[in-house]
């Protein structure tokens, strides 16, 4: 740690410790570390500074496992530091020993140096011949699907009911005779209509539904509609020029509308022997090895802690880095939650229109929060809060780290097709579900979700590994969480954990259930961003 200018309490009470045994400071600049367990108030850490020489800091308070201990005074008005960047600004003076929290931090603006590309390196990519390989369901238009379902869409909130009674008819019984199927899902939402033909969430909505519609993983769907909704299904198909996607279905796109066919039953009838025609079709593609190159992975953080930036969200840069030079794309998202953290991103794009389209996306965040009279700090939840995260400054330095070092080659807008390989941005809000929903209609095959609270996330028709930053979560939760990062905090190396990850990602896009998947969870979380007042 630079210990220049900082003044430093040299106090010895009884019980002394060292620092890196209870706590972790992640970088030589930091003001901070993070408690390993709880740290009881009469406790003295020991550090070792520049010229070798002990320096004590007393712990003058309880400091909760994971939550932040000063490791120097910063004045009322100063900023703190943790990964050797701000994450606040003290509202109080703070003692070196004080629990940094809530209490004593917040956020206010401050300049970021985004200096666009200044750190983007050419990817030294992995020859073809050596790239690793997944068992995967390879489509007419060339694109690859780790899961292989048919999905029944609602074009509005109206018809949500029907699509689930036609997709609740294809039971694990009713499938048996179709082993190459892995369901038959109802993807349903809220929206649809009472909004302006041709707004902004008129054309949010008819995007993410038919990028969904387009994903790899949606061997056939059926779009199901009310009648006299403002999303009319034929407008849809047409102005988002569905069908023309080398799609398996040969026949005219099949859609229901319920005012047409005479009502639900007759609707849901119509529905099931729609989807029965489609069934051998989409039977009838088989798994073959394909690389993974092929993967486009969606990178989310939910319910996150303290240790989401040192274990969970690293690791998965880690893997997300492998991906990318292996010729494959990962996607982070999230535009509030990178913010305060946005600048480590522009540095590593590839061109300056890219970098700049972030910082635009950045400023409409700006904007559209004032406009709705939320603030973008009010972002970490509750329990981000009790995982010992304070800012969102804070939150977003650890979130960024799921994207891991490449070039930044594209930045996307919500549910927009992602075109780019490497690692690319997709403006979406910090809410898990909508996030993913996004980035799945831009075209991901795959969710790599971290979480230290333990959020019990998982999606359709992309399956999600859930990556645990901490082992007593991973315990507790173990049916839920699917590797623990957590060993990382026990002394095993990043890139044993790493390599790990990597054997399950491809195992899963293999197809091997992933643990939200064993307990049947990911219809509810499909969800479209509407421009209320989300972030």
């Amino acid at each position: 740690m630079n210990t220049e200018n900082i003044n430093f309490v040299d106090f010895t009470p009884a019980g002394t410790t060292r620092l890196q045994d209870v706590a972790i400071q992640l970088h030589r600049q930091d003001h901070v570390a993070i408690a390993k367990t709880n740290l009881q108030a009469g406790t003295t850490l020991v550090l070792d500074n520049d010229a070798s020489a002990q320096v004590k800091v007393p712990v003058r308070g309880f400091i909760p496992a994971g939550h932040k201990i000063a490791l120097c005074k910063i004045a009322t008005g100063d900023p703190a530091r943790r990964y050797g960047q701000i994450i606040g600004f003290a509202t109080q003076s703070i003692q070196p020993g004080d629990h940094v929290h809530t209490h004593n931090l917040s956020v206010k603006d401050f300049d970021r140096d985004y200096a666009f590309g200044v750190d983007a390196q050419p990817v030294t990519y992995i020859p073809e011949s050596e790239r690793r390989t997944f068992l995967g369901y390879r489509r007419v238009d060339g694109k690859v699907a780790t899961r292989n379902y048919i999905a029944v869409i609602a074009s509005v909130n109206c018809s949500a009911h029907t699509c689930q009674e036609i997709a609740r008819y294809f039971t694990p019984e009713q499938l048996a005779a179709y082993p190459n199927v892995d369901g038959v899902i109802a993807l349903t939402h809220h929206l649809g209509c009472t909004t302006r033909i041709g707004g902004p969430d008129y054309f949010m909505l008819q995007r993410t539904l038919a990028g969904t519609a387009r994903n790899p993983n949606v061997g056939a769907y059926l779009f199901v509609g009310l009648g006299c909704e403002t999303n009319q299904i034929s407008d849809l198909i047409e102005q988002q020029n569905l069908g023309d996607n080398g799609s398996e279905q040969t026949t005219q796109l099949p859609h229901l509308v319920i005012q047409d066919s005479g009502g639900i039953r007759k609707t849901v009838e119509a529905g099931i022997a729609a989807i029965e025609k489609l069934l051998p079709e989409v039977n009838a593609i088989e798994r073959t090895p394909q690389p993974i190159s092929e993967l486009m992975l969606a990178l989310e953080c939910g319910g996150s802690d303290s240790w989401s930036g040192i274990t969970a969200n690293p690791l998965v840069g880690v893997v997300a880095d492998e991906i990318v030079r292996q010729g494959g794309t990962v996607v982070l998202a999230e535009t509030p939650e990178v913010y305060g953290a946005e600048h480590l991103l522009t540095r590593r794009a590839v061109t300056l229109k890219v970098g700049q389209k972030l910082v635009d996306k950045i400023r409409w965040w700006e904007e559209y929060t004032a406009r709705m009279g939320l603030e973008i700090d009010n972002n970490p939840s509750p329990g981000n809060k009790a995982g010992g995260l304070t800012t969102i400054y804070e939150k977003s330095l650890g979130a960024v780290a799921k994207g891991g070092t490449t070039p930044l080659t594209g930045v996307y807008e919500y549910g927009e097709p992602v075109t780019t390989q490497g690692f690319t941005f997709m403006d979406t809000p910090g809410y898990d579900p909508v996030s993913v929903t996004g980035m799945v209609a831009g075209g991901c095959n795959l969710v790599l979700f971290t979480t230290g609270r333990g959020s019990v996330f998982g999606f359709k028709p992309a399956p999600s590994i859930k990556i645990c930053t901490n082992s007593t979560t991973y315990e507790r939760m173990v049916e839920d969480m699917d590797l623990n990062a957590g060993q990382i905090l026990e002394g095993v190396p990043m890139k044993t954990i790493a390599a790990d990850l990597l054997d399950l990602i491809i195992a899963v896009a293999s197809g091997q259930p992933s643990k939200s998947e064993a307990q049947d969870v990911g219809e509810a979380e499909f969800n479209p961003w509407t421009l209320g007042g989300m972030v």
